[in-house]
């Protein structure tokens, strides 16, 4: 298990992109934390540390968003907040992205935990001061 503080957006980000060198296709991220605590910054961190060249957004109303490197690599956002059954999550394509060659990060992933098998857990919770978050990983043997 790994935990830090971080004091900003950009230094939750450059953590992010540390956690980035341990991941390999076939990993799930399983985000845990509230409205607006940084979990789309989290993967915008993800992605430049996976060498990808794309403008991260939060993929709140289109469920997902893929973001392919040239090294091969596919990063694949989803936000599974409005996700509320089985027919709903089978909807926005997800059980095609589980082939083991992409890395996938899900937000709101409390939504779907019995369609998780042994994710990396990132938590991100608010810190002392407004801009504080405390971050922890969870999973796998490289956490």
């Amino acid at each position: 298990m790994l935990h830090i503080v971080t004091h900003s957006p950009a230094e939750t980000e450059e953590f992010a992109q540390q956690i980035a060198e341990r991941l390999r296709p076939g990993d799930v991220i399983a985000y845990r934390g509230g409205m607006g605590m940084g979990k789309t910054a989290f993967t915008r961190g993800l992605a430049r540390g996976l060498g990808l060249q794309d403008d991260v957004c939060s993929p709140t109303f289109s469920l997902v968003n893929e973001y392919r490197g040239k090294n091969g690599i596919t990063l694949c956002h989803f936000d599974m907040y409005r996700v509320t059954s089985w027919e709903d999550l089978y909807s926005t394509g997800f059980f095609d992205y589980l082939d083991g060659e992409n890395i996938l990060a899900i937000e709101w992933s409390e939504n779907v935990p019995e369609a998780l098998d042994h994710p990396i857990v990132i938590t991100i919770a608010p810190g002392q001061e407004e801009s504080w978050r405390e971050i922890t990983v969870e999973g796998g043997d490289r956490f």
